[in-house]
């Protein structure tokens, strides 16, 4: 309790150096950005109590170090139905200022190595989310159909074969896009495979020529089924390929 305590008071006096500091270089280089007007529309949009302190970003204090937080559950699709588009507006960024705070909080405990008390208020946070942006996706359905008749939503691309059963397809999608990481793991991972062919394809080349090299009588037909991948006819022309005496191919 003592370790979240103090590495949570740590943070919020090193976001509030930050914030006079980076405050203080705005109003002297640059005075009167923002007009009036505008910070008082936005702040009409914040249905809870003002509170500009950094600590928002952060639990109530008499749930720090507790085992469980009562909470209600999430909303419901037929709740967020019955509301107009201003409301789930502001809903959501209530939402979206609470999963900040959840985050924020999960992130402190486990730096002090804490139990983040009631880890369930995320999902259910998220489901809200989601059930929100499913009820607002309704809604522009209707509405583009009422004005266009068209859903305007994005048409689904159609494959003629399934991508379970297109094993091409499945060969050269193994690893999707996932981020940098990834993209980075999939460079090297072909460039791996590339290396290998390349060794494997001169190992082969190797051998020919040292068969060449050492048998003046050779069967040719023999080496191009033994080797298929090797250009028999470019390399028996070569340097390499000749012995210490006089090779006629046919």
């Amino acid at each position: 309790m003592n370790r979240l305590t103090g590495s949570i008071t740590s943070l919020t006096k090193l976001l509030t150096n930050l914030t006079v500091s980076s405050s203080l270089v705005i109003n002297n280089t640059t005075k009167c950005v923002v007009p009036r007007i505008c910070m008082s529309q936005v702040s009409c949009i914040s249905t809870t109590p003002k509170n500009n302190d950094l600590m928002e970003f952060f639990d109530a204090e008499k749930y720090w170090g507790a085992k469980v937080v009562k909470v209600g559950r999430s909303w419901l699709k037929d709740e967020l139905r019955l509301k107009s588009n201003e409301d789930l507006h502001k809903l959501w960024y209530i939402l979206l200022k609470e999963k900040n705070m959840l985050l924020t909080m999960e992130h402190a405990c486990k730096e002090a190595f804490e139990y983040f008390p009631s880890p369930e208020r995320l999902d259910k946070v998220e489901e809200s989310m989601e059930n929100l942006e499913t009820v607002v996706r309704e809604r522009n359905i209707a509405y583009h159909q009422l004005e266009t008749g068209e859903s305007g939503e994005r048409k689904a691309r159609i494959h003629v074969m399934p991508q379970f059963m297109n094993t091409s397809w499945q060969k050269r999608h193994i690893f999707r896009f996932g981020g940098r990481a990834v993209a980075k793991f999939r460079r090297r991972y072909h460039e791996k495979l590339f290396l290998e062919k390349r060794k494997a394809r001169q190992r082969e080349q190797n051998a020919v020529k040292l068969i060449l090299q050492q048998n003046k009588d050779v069967d040719m037909d023999a080496i191009k089924e033994k080797y298929p991948s090797v250009d028999l006819e470019r390399l028996k022309h070569t340097k390499y390929a000749q012995g210490h005496f006089i090779r006629h191919f046919k």
